[in-house]
């Protein structure tokens, strides 16, 4: 059967970057070579990066791998040298691994999108017989595709953490995230079981502004239906030996509390003085959400101040917070700073404090359920989460690839035992006092200045108290690192010290997650009497290039129907900001894309 050559010009209009490729459809080798080496060198000429995702930079891989085999080793390399990062030594080992899964499914196809998609031409030579007006037609069509519309992008297409961050994770967190099939799974993650774990160290706490603080976080991740959010609920298994431990302590204590009460039934009425014995406490690490305000306190309250909320459907918690009996909001918002929480319980008669609780929230829902959660931003309730908006990716997804041998409900709970083995140690310890260095203080202090001095002139002082509670959720995060860090070190020590890598890695999170948590703020309902939080001024910053003049700043302007006296004054702004720097005479450097260089995702933003 003759083998028809791959043409790209004839896969333009395509709508999926990977169709399956039937065997009338192969394609011949050589002249899928000379197509491969043609782009490529457009690529080295004009040093661009197609690998910047991680989960590309694979997929690219595999198609050289799946095609070329041993040759294709130095397409892969000549590819992926100009990520920053880039390591021969680690190009070499992926494109091994690659070798070894051959047969993945994915075809070059999948490279000529991602080379395209970064703006190469990756149309033929046209030959001189070519219709002049139908090769203008095309050139524009091309400029049509290949113009990325800033106030399309900036909403579509959000970052992820950098590659380099998850090699100085602790080594469990690395073996959570080793199942991950796209970057956006990674995150959420790694995201994920810091957010459970952070209900399961009550020993471990450190100064912050002057208060005890200790580890726990609330987290919302959030995408459209679909969109792979449902890995999140492994993470849940990483904590269930805990919750399961708490539930047998509960079980001991009503049979106990049920040979009591027989007693006190059968001496009841015969002697004088017998007090009835008091209902136990029920102990237990999950609280639900759907729950009344008087119920979820009294479970915080039975298991000693502390639980987790974990929920895959955040309307649940949205719902509880509408009713008028199940409206804890006000409890919720304190347990965040560890705030006394009071409650009035009708059986016994009785107003009962829960002193010092410390509660953890692990939530997932679609952005609709985000504003019924959180009904506008002015809202506390928003700037104690974490947010994460997951990118949504249009290729359907190899669900038959695997990284485990029996599936990942066994994976997690082998991990949930392994953390158990931690939790156990801390709780037969000692209370654990977190520090970070004073050198750490310093760059801690230098890093959120800057970040409050830039969303200040991009989101206004309503965004002021999220920034200001993400310097609070980086400590913890580092701390929640910190003690993961006792896995390896075996440290029975009260101090914890945070390590140089665990302090660097929560701050490249928090780079990421403010930006996150900027899209979420900007898409939320406002109150009519607040002035504009200037979306369009944001969009006009990450839309302009690294380097650019007044006339470009003033197309982007245009794009984004910004009058030109008002980029004028927006770039002022910035350049006193320090958001843009101004290198010459109509010359500037877009500096706020500096802080995202390293995460794949840096020239979408």
């Amino acid at each position: 059967m003759e083998r028809k050559t791959f043409n790209p010009q004839d896969w333009l209009n395509q709508p999926t970057p990977q169709p399956k490729v039937t065997e009338q459809q192969t394609f011949n080798t050589d002249s899928q070579i000379d197509e491969v080496e043609r782009i490529i060198q457009s690529i080295e000429a004009n040093r661009t990066d197609i690998t910047s995702s991680y989960s590309n930079w694979v997929n690219i891989g595999f198609a050289f791998a799946d095609e070329f085999g041993e040759k294709g080793r130095n397409l892969f390399h000549r590819v992926s040298q100009f990520y920053p990062d880039y390591s021969a030594t680690e190009c070499d080992k992926q494109f091994d691994n690659c070798l070894k899964s051959k047969g993945h499914g994915v075809s070059l196809k999948t490279f000529f999108y991602l080379a395209k998609d970064a703006g190469i031409d990756i149309a033929p030579p046209r030959t001189e017989k070519q219709d002049k007006h139908t090769f203008k037609s095309e050139k524009l069509k091309d400029s049509q595709t290949d113009h990325r519309q800033p106030e399309k992008q900036e909403p579509e297409e959000m970052p992820t953490f950098p590659d380099s961050l998850f090699p100085e994770l602790p080594e469990f967190l690395q073996k959570v995230v080793a199942v991950a099939t796209s970057n956006e799974e990674r995150d959420i993650l790694l995201l994920g079981s810091i957010g459970a774990i952070s209900a399961c160290l009550p020993k471990v706490s450190g100064i912050y502004d002057g208060k005890r603080v200790f580890a726990n976080l609330f987290l919302f991740i959030t995408a459209q239906a679909s969109a792979g959010k449902g890995r999140l609920v492994h993470c849940r298994q990483l904590v269930n030996p805990v919750h399961k431990e708490l539930r047998e302590q509960a079980k001991l204590h009503k049979q106990h509390y049920e040979l009591e009460m027989a007693e006190y039934n059968a001496k009841k009425g015969k002697e004088e003085g017998i007090e009835k014995p008091a209902k136990p406490p029920e102990k237990m690490l999950f609280i639900p959400a759907n729950n009344s305000s008087t119920g979820a306190y009294q479970l915080l309250g039975d298991s000693d101040g502390r639980g987790l909320i974990f929920e895959t459907e955040g309307d649940t918690l949205a719902h509880a917070f509408k009713s008028d009996y199940g409206n804890y909001s006000d409890g919720f918002r304190k347990a965040f700073h560890h705030e006394t929480i009071s409650y009035y319980r009708r059986t016994d008669r009785e107003f009962v404090d829960i002193e010092s609780p410390c509660l953890s929230t692990v939530l997932s829902g679609t952005p609709k359920q985000v504003s019924a959660l959180i009904p506008n931003a002015e809202n506390g309730l928003f700037s104690r989460f974490i947010f994460y908006f997951m990118n949504v990716r249009p290729v359907w997804k190899n669900v038959f690839a695997s990284q485990t041998d029996n599936g990942l409900d066994d994976y997690f709970e082998a991990l949930g035992n392994e953390f158990y083995e931690l939790y156990k140690v801390i709780m037969q310890d000692e209370p654990r006092q977190f520090y970070l260095t004073a050198d750490q203080q310093e760059q801690f202090n230098q890093f959120f200045g800057q970040i409050q001095e830039k969303y200040l002139n991009l989101q206004g002082l309503d965004y002021m108290a999220t920034i200001r509670r993400l310097g609070l959720i980086a400590f913890r995060i580092s701390m929640i690192f910190s003690a993961l860090r006792i896995m390896e070190t075996g440290d029975t020590s009260k101090k914890l010290i945070c390590e140089e890598r665990d302090f660097q890695a929560a701050l490249e999170m928090v780079k990421v997650l403010v930006k996150h948590s900027s899209k979420v703020f900007g898409e939320l309902p406002q109150e009519e009497s607040k002035p504009s939080r200037m979306n369009k001024k944001e969009k006009f910053l990450y839309a302009l290039p690294y380097n650019f003049n007044r006339q470009k700043y003033l197309e982007v302007a245009n794009t984004l129907n910004i009058p030109a006296k008002t980029a004028e004054g927006y770039i002022t702004a910035f350049a006193k900001s320090g958001m843009v720097h101004r290198e010459s005479q109509d010359n500037y450097i877009n500096t706020s894309l500096e802080d995202i260089q390293d995460s794949k995702d840096a020239e979408d933003v």
